[in-house]
């Protein structure tokens, strides 16, 4: 019984995981959540009646290893503030804590001082600040980062990237925070660029996420109809005995 409640709890888990990235299909750059299992604890099965050497395993649990770091799609917008990031690599970002964070979300933004930011508010860090008013049509971002108005130079985008991406611990607002796991921020490797007027689309395919909660589905399913059977046992015996 407590085997099955183990798994349920599991699937429980990756069904949570596959909801959040359907959910997240539309969100620019996002990176889908890869989940696995693994054992619980085994024991001595023999003091249950099997025999010497057999073990009783106590169920699965599942346990999140990470984002995944597979490029996705390129949707042309013609936007003059709409990156791209092309290779592995990421923009860097300054949190509302004071916290820095990663993300491939390029939709970009001016504030009113003429800071370069998220759509979602968190500035571009190292800063890179426009002359107030500045008609975003103005604007160009070159491949390697640089940013200029009316093809002056006036500052430059930061790609970076960590060692184990796959291992960055998720932020808010569709960012990444480094973690002992992902390793110290580097810069980005050359190959690395930046494409004007478009934007990476969610990696998450619908197809896939669709058969895996289904799948999940079926194994919760299972495990709950396996609970309800040992107790229907337990009833039985039970009865026997009174």
């Amino acid at each position: 019984m407590y085997t099955a409640a183990a798994g349920m709890a599991a699937q429980q888990t990756r069904l949570d995981a596959v909801a959040n990235d359907l959910a997240n299909m539309d969100t620019t750059g996002y990176k889908h959540v890869r989940v696995a299992f693994r054992d619980l604890v085994y024991d001595d099965a023999q003091g249950f009646g099997a025999a010497k050497g057999v073990r009783l395993g106590a169920g699965s649990a599942a346990t999140v290893i990470g984002r995944s770091v597979q490029q996705g799609a390129m949707q042309t917008t013609n936007r003059s503030l709409d990156v791209a990031i092309s290779g592995p690599g990421y923009l860097q970002v300054k949190l509302a804590d004071g916290r820095t964070a990663l993300t491939r979300d390029g939709d970009l933004a001016v504030d009113k001082t003429g800071r370069l930011m998220l759509h979602t508010g968190q500035l571009l860090d190292p800063p890179v600040t426009v002359p107030v008013g500045t008609d975003p049509d103005r604007i160009t971002i070159s491949a390697t980062g640089a940013v200029a108005v009316d093809k002056k130079q006036i500052g430059q985008v930061k790609l970076v990237d960590v060692p184990a991406p796959g291992a960055l611990d998720g932020g808010p607002d569709n960012t990444f925070i480094v973690s002992k796991g992902s390793g110290a921020v580097r810069a980005a490797a050359t190959t690395t660029t930046l494409q004007q007027g478009v934007l990476e689309a969610s990696d998450v395919d619908a197809g896939t996420a669709m058969t895996d909660m289904i799948e999940a589905q079926r194994a919760y399913q299972m495990a709950s109809k396996a609970i309800q059977t040992q107790d229907q046992i337990l009833e039985i015996a039970n009865g026997v005995k009174r």
